[in-house]
């Protein structure tokens, strides 16, 4: 406006962002885990998370009357961007569901806080998530996401394809699920390197000791 001219953002180079890997849980991470979660309610919390990938608002805002026992999905009511989607129920998670509800009994959220009418609070899964480490023994950082993190890892390891895994984690774009191929071992260390297809050298021979007397 001062100077009268016409400029776009581009004329402005702003600082990169480092751009860093996502750290992810191996299977006997997730493991011994969970077996460090003393509270049954908060082990189902975070087993519910990894189990169908979900954002830790998404678990704690769960209906008893999302789980859909017959059809074997999850409905996740207003996710992120203001959508619905349907997840997986894996049979291991549904059998876990039971016990836990033969155990709390909830009536309306899956998991109540200590208000009443209200679900837990997304901090309190997050220091039982943080206790859980501290007992575990497990060096890397987790958090809630981290279980979502690992579920998509995961899936992509055991051949799900990224479309799919876009579908189930309810990204709007397919660039950020591709962001996980570059943490699948599937994908990385399976690929062999061209090193290995170069014909072996021949051995060097040592060179020879030197007379003591010269």
């Amino acid at each position: 406006m001062t100077l009268k001219r016409d400029w776009s953002d581009e004329d402005f180079p702003l600082p990169r962002k480092p751009i860093r890997l996502l750290v992810v849980l191996s299977l006997e991470e997730i493991t011994a885990f969970f077996e460090s979660v003393a509270s049954l309610k908060h082990r189902t919390i975070l087993m519910t998370a990894y189990a169908a990938g979900l954002r830790v608002s998404e678990v704690v805002h769960l209906k008893v009357t999302d789980i859909d026992s017959k059809r074997m999905v999850v409905r996740v009511n207003q996710g992120k961007n203001r959508k619905d989607r349907y997840v997986m129920l894996s049979p291991r998670l549904l059998e876990i569901l039971r016990l836990y509800w033969q155990d709390a009994h909830p009536r309306d959220w899956l998991f109540p806080g200590k208000i009443p009418g209200q679900p837990i609070s997304r901090d309190a899964v997050g220091l039982a998530c943080q206790l859980a480490r501290r007992r575990s023994g497990i060096r890397k950082p987790i958090t809630p996401h981290s279980l979502r993190h690992a579920f998509a890892t995961h899936l992509l390891e055991a051949g799900t394809d990224v479309r799919r895994i876009q579908l189930l984690m309810g990204h709007r774009s397919l660039a950020t699920t591709s962001r996980y191929l570059k943490v699948a071992t599937s994908t990385v260390c399976a690929t062999a390197s061209p090193f290995d297809l170069l014909p072996h050298p021949t051995p060097i021979p040592p060179e020879p000791t030197p007379p003591a007397y010269f």
